[in-house]
Protein backbone atom coordinates (compact mmCIF):
# COMPACT_ATOMS: atom_id res chain seq x y z
CA UNK A 1 0.00 0.00 0.00
CA UNK A 2 2.34 2.67 -1.20
CA UNK A 3 -0.54 4.91 -2.28
CA UNK A 4 -1.13 7.58 0.37
CA UNK A 5 -4.83 7.90 -0.53
CA UNK A 6 -5.27 4.20 0.26
CA UNK A 7 -3.46 4.66 3.57
CA UNK A 8 -5.68 7.62 4.45
CA UNK A 9 -8.81 5.67 3.52
CA UNK A 10 -7.74 2.70 5.63
CA UNK A 11 -6.87 4.96 8.58
CA UNK A 12 -10.23 6.74 8.29
CA UNK A 13 -12.07 3.40 8.13
CA UNK A 14 -10.29 2.06 11.21
CA UNK A 15 -10.94 5.32 13.06
CA UNK A 16 -14.67 5.02 12.28
CA UNK A 17 -14.64 1.46 13.59
CA UNK A 18 -12.95 2.57 16.80
CA UNK A 19 -15.47 5.39 17.26
CA UNK A 20 -18.29 2.84 16.94
CA UNK A 21 -16.63 0.73 19.63
CA UNK A 22 -15.63 -2.04 17.25
CA UNK A 23 -12.21 -3.67 17.52
CA UNK A 24 -10.36 -5.71 14.96
CA UNK A 25 -8.79 -8.98 16.08
CA UNK A 26 -7.57 -12.24 14.69
CA UNK A 27 -9.33 -15.53 15.29
CA UNK A 28 -7.86 -18.96 14.73
CA UNK A 29 -10.47 -21.52 13.72
CA UNK A 30 -11.21 -24.27 11.24
CA UNK A 31 -11.65 -23.25 7.62
CA UNK A 32 -15.14 -24.74 7.57
CA UNK A 33 -16.21 -22.41 10.41
CA UNK A 34 -15.18 -19.22 8.59
CA UNK A 35 -18.68 -18.33 7.27
CA UNK A 36 -20.24 -19.03 10.66
CA UNK A 37 -17.75 -16.92 12.59
CA UNK A 38 -18.02 -14.07 10.10
CA UNK A 39 -21.82 -14.09 10.23
CA UNK A 40 -21.80 -14.12 14.04
CA UNK A 41 -19.28 -11.26 14.12
CA UNK A 42 -21.30 -9.17 11.67
CA UNK A 43 -24.52 -9.72 13.63
CA UNK A 44 -22.81 -8.76 16.90
CA UNK A 45 -21.61 -5.46 15.43
CA UNK A 46 -25.20 -4.42 14.64
CA UNK A 47 -25.91 -4.19 18.40
CA UNK A 48 -29.67 -4.77 18.14
CA UNK A 49 -32.01 -7.25 19.86
CA UNK A 50 -30.72 -10.03 17.61
CA UNK A 51 -27.15 -9.33 18.75
CA UNK A 52 -28.23 -9.38 22.40
CA UNK A 53 -29.95 -12.74 21.89
CA UNK A 54 -26.86 -14.20 20.19
CA UNK A 55 -24.60 -12.83 22.94
CA UNK A 56 -26.78 -14.38 25.64
CA UNK A 57 -26.98 -17.74 23.89
CA UNK A 58 -23.23 -17.91 23.28
CA UNK A 59 -22.41 -16.83 26.82
CA UNK A 60 -24.74 -19.47 28.28
CA UNK A 61 -23.38 -22.17 25.98
CA UNK A 62 -19.75 -21.38 26.75
CA UNK A 63 -20.04 -20.77 30.48
CA UNK A 64 -22.73 -23.27 31.28
CA UNK A 65 -25.38 -22.62 33.84
CA UNK A 66 -24.22 -21.24 37.19
CA UNK A 67 -23.80 -23.83 39.89
CA UNK A 68 -26.62 -23.96 42.35
CA UNK A 69 -25.96 -24.45 46.05
CA UNK A 70 -27.53 -27.44 47.72
CA UNK A 71 -27.20 -29.74 44.71
CA UNK A 72 -26.42 -32.81 46.80
CA UNK A 73 -29.31 -32.12 49.15
CA UNK A 74 -31.70 -31.71 46.22
CA UNK A 75 -30.49 -35.01 44.73
CA UNK A 76 -31.02 -36.81 48.04
CA UNK A 77 -34.52 -35.40 48.29
CA UNK A 78 -35.33 -36.76 44.82
CA UNK A 79 -34.15 -40.24 45.83
CA UNK A 80 -36.74 -43.03 45.62
CA UNK A 81 -35.78 -44.07 49.17
CA UNK A 82 -37.19 -40.88 50.69
CA UNK A 83 -39.91 -41.80 53.15
CA UNK A 84 -39.17 -45.55 53.08
CA UNK A 85 -38.36 -45.59 56.84
CA UNK A 86 -35.04 -47.42 56.56
CA UNK A 87 -33.15 -48.18 59.75
CA UNK A 88 -29.65 -46.83 59.16
CA UNK A 89 -28.09 -47.17 62.64
CA UNK A 90 -24.75 -48.97 62.95
CA UNK A 91 -23.82 -51.46 65.63
CA UNK A 92 -21.41 -49.80 68.09
CA UNK A 93 -19.62 -53.11 68.92
CA UNK A 94 -15.85 -53.46 69.27
CA UNK A 95 -15.56 -55.31 66.02
CA UNK A 96 -13.95 -58.69 65.43
CA UNK A 97 -10.57 -59.93 66.54
CA UNK A 98 -7.76 -60.56 64.06
CA UNK A 99 -4.93 -63.06 64.43
CA UNK A 100 -1.67 -61.60 63.26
Amino acid sequence: MDNTSQKRALSAYRLRLTQRGIARFEVVARETDRPLIRSIASRLTEDGPDAARIRTALTDALQGSPEKTGGILAALRRSPLVGSDLELNRDKGAGRGIDL
